[in-house]
């Protein structure tokens, strides 16, 4: 198990796990990342699954050209900030000013998307506390913390012990889908499940949770394609 390459122009490299309630081999292509995963069932080899991911190596090479490309967050870049495209732009004061159509970023310009980024995470932790003091409030529940991750797996999470895990990138995303994520893990503080008592909450907390749900769906992935660094 562990990283293999198949060989090519690029070469591809796949991740291969096993898994005892797999019923057959399975091959993925994160929608998130790009990386490509290959799980296998108990009784089948590595070299067996692995001989399997080569005869799939067109489908794969497809999928992998149909991934939208990184965005590079610079000076000049257009970044979504709440659902709404920003032109990021040089600052001359000492705070990031957001403003209708631009986002202005003071300091060094080559560390614009790093500054940004922190400024993005303390906008999501203030938009996420509020969010979901408002849904355990109505819930009757109280959760212990609010951490902020750059999850590629998930938006979000709620542990067994109250503890409320969220990915900052939401504030990329329109508000209500925000809201739908804090409603959602909120709702985990009274049911750890995704069972229709679970949903009920969900829907009591957040009526029309179906639409900002598939927006997360069909649009989710794209949040990931823009790269902060320096």
């Amino acid at each position: 198990m562990g990283q293999h390459r198949l060989m090519g122009n690029p070469p591809i490299d796949v991740t291969v796990r096993r898994s005892a309630r797999a019923r057959r081999i399975s091959l993925r292509v994160s929608g998130i990342d790009g990386r490509v995963s290959l799980t296998l069932p108990r009784g089948v080899t590595e070299t067996e699954g692995l001989e399997f991911a080569r005869s799939k190596t067109e489908w794969l090479r497809r999928h992998l050209d149909q991934r939208p490309d990184a965005i590079a967050v610079e000076i000049g870049a257009q970044v979504p900030v709440e659902g709404r495209i920003r032109t990021l732009a040089h600052g001359s004061g000492r705070k990031v000013a957001i403003g209708a159509d631009t986002i202005e970023v003071p300091g060094p310009p080559d560390r614009a998307g790093v500054r940004l980024a922190a400024w993005l995470r303390t906008l999501a932790r203030e938009r996420l506390a509020d969010a979901s003091d408002r849904h355990a409030a109505a819930l009757g529940r109280g959760y212990v913390g609010l951490t902020l991750r750059d999850s590629k797996s998930r938006w979000g999470s709620c542990s067994s012990r109250g503890g409320l895990n969220y990915s900052w990138r939401l504030i990329l995303a329109p508000p209500e889908v925000l809201d739908y994520v804090a409603a959602h893990e909120v709702a985990h503080l009274a049911e750890m499940n995704h069972s229709r008592a679970f949903w009920a909450h969900v829907a009591r907390l957040c009526p029309d949770y179906e639409r900002p749900r598939g927006w997360l769906r069909a649009h989710g992935a794209g949040l990931h394609r823009y790269r902060f660094e320096s």
